[in-house]
């Protein structure tokens, strides 16, 4: 719903105090945030993409590995209630995108909930939801490229008919020395994203498409092997295994916000971000939940078990022909390339912002001349998740990204009840409805979900965590751009 106040902004203090507490609550005042947009060392990021083009890095960030290959992790927990699985992590993405629309029509900047946090909660609170952006987005790439070896494995099985042997296909205490493909398509994401933001855009359009016919055509020759009698026993493992399988397939749905990392690339940010992102949404939600029923009903669940590669399993049995399995492997490899394109982008942006508020070092934000993008950030970005993508199972990928993605999302449901606190007249192109409903329920699904998540998750994130506090204690507390401008003016004095 649209919000038409008129009231100028109040004036927020652009110094902030030099206690030690006000060191780690200090804000980023929200004009400063949007007046510092797309500024870089050595260049400026360009303002290209339209609303349709936003749209589709948010599909494109979301739509791929949680419906191709984590599916066939999900089911085994859920049953043929994996359905309401889908359902239960669709509504936990459905309020915190709420809580990003209102907030990317008032923040448009890069940087996604790192500056959310930065303009309400303060110094502290945004670097601890940066670290888990970093989290979220260069985990998630690491997970999506394995899960595109699989399908890359499946499509060369289909028209060659050699494979890549899981020495050099599975990482290390899964029968394999390095994933070599997973390695592969993050390098070849880093050569697009290179190229310039509107190129990898339209690159980007062209995967979406692909994707969306390959699920559609999964839906239609699925349906005719559809059985009834595999949802007799529809939830076997009692709503505990549907909280397990909603709390990973909340990983399906990273990427929704991909757009929000977009906002000093956008030619009209503060009208189009919130239209993608709930659109975006709107469209991966239907047909997820489409793809899981007709999936369940063409197999029975406990198939499921070990299949990374189901839904092409499903195709060549319902068909009885190689050919539609093969046909969807490549739809797969193309729409899983996608995610990596798109969250790789995101990632890169939010390190831009970090840097250019000084949390993280200068290298990340350089900003390339002659394409407008932070080509040295890409590089270092993609030579990390190359290397997760390589060595690290995809299953304790998934988890490690689905926890720190729900904490971030939490802390903006935080952000949207803070914001109207504290700037209650600012002006918003897009303002969540019903009060703070939907941000408490989103801040409510995302804190149950994260405790359905299971122990050694809790503890990969704890250390995580420890690592980023130690970090911005030694380095980016001093290093704070707002830091240093307090010195400046004590300076001055």
């Amino acid at each position: 719903m649209l919000d038409q106040g008129t009231a100028p902004p109040a004036t927020e203090p652009t110094v902030p105090k030099t206690s030690p507490l006000s060191a780690l609550t200090r804000r980023k005042p929200v004009e400063r945030l949007v007046a510092e947009g797309g500024q870089g060392e050595g260049g400026s990021l360009r303002r290209s993409l339209s609303m349709w083009q936003l749209t589709m890095i948010s599909i494109g960030a979301t739509l791929g590995t949680g419906i191709f290959v984590v599916l066939g992790d999900a089911v085994p927990k859920a049953g043929p209630a994996v359905t309401v699985a889908f359902v239960i992590a669709g509504l936990t993405a459905l309020f915190s995108a709420l809580s990003y629309a209102e907030l990317a029509g008032s923040i448009p900047v890069a940087g996604s909930s790192y500056s959310y946090a930065y303009a309400t909660m303060g110094e502290l609170v945004a670097w601890v939801c940066g670290w888990c952006l970093v989290l979220e987005y260069g985990v998630s790439v690491a997970a999506v490229a394995v899960g595109w070896g699989e399908y890359l494995n499946e499509l060369l099985d289909g028209t060659i008919g050699v494979t890549i042997p899981d020495v050099l296909s599975s990482a290390p205490g899964e029968g394999g020395i390095i994933n070599l493909p997973g390695l592969i398509v993050v390098l070849l994401a880093m050569l697009f994203l290179l190229g310039g933001a509107r190129e990898s855009a339209l690159v980007n359009t062209v995967m979406v498409f692909v994707k969306i016919a390959a699920l559609v055509l999964f839906c239609a020759i699925g349906f005719m092997g559809f059985k009834s009698g595999n949802y007799a026993d529809f939830m076997p493992l009692g709503m505990a295994g549907v909280s397990a399988a909603g709390a990973s397939l909340f990983f399906s749905y990273i990427g929704f916000d991909a757009a929000s990392t977009a906002g000093e690339e956008a030619k009209d940010p503060k009208r189009d971000l919130p239209r993608a992102i709930m659109l975006s949404l709107l469209i991966v939600t239907v047909l997820y939940v489409l793809v899981a029923a007709v999936a369940v009903g063409a197999w029975n669940w406990k198939d499921f078990e070990g299949s990374e590669a189901s839904l092409a399993a499903i195709m060549n049995d319902v068909s009885g022909q190689a050919f539609w399995g093969t046909l969807l492997a490549a739809g797969a490899v193309i729409s899983i390339a996608s995610v990596v394109l798109t969250v790789l982008y995101g990632q890169t942006r939010v390190l831009f912002a970090m840097s250019r508020d000084g949390l993280v070092p200068k290298v990340f934000g350089k900003v390339s001349g002659k394409t407008g993008t932070p080509r040295v950030n890409t590089v270092i970005v993609s030579l990390f998740c190359g290397v997760l993508a390589s060595v690290i199972p995809l299953g304790k990928l998934v988890d490690a990204t689905s926890i720190g993605t729900l904490f971030a999302f939490a802390l903006v449901n935080i952000a949207v009840i803070v914001l109207r606190r504290t700037r209650p007249t600012m002006d918003r192109t897009f303002r969540v409805p019903l009060g703070w409903t939907f941000p408490i329920l989103g801040f409510l699904f995302c804190v149950y979900n994260m405790f359905s998540l299971d122990s050694i998750t809790w503890v990969v994130f704890g250390c995580w965590m420890a690592a980023g506090l130690v970090f911005y204690f030694l380095y980016g507390m001093r290093r704070s751009r707002l830091a240093t401008d307090v010195v400046a003016t004590d300076a001055e004095k």
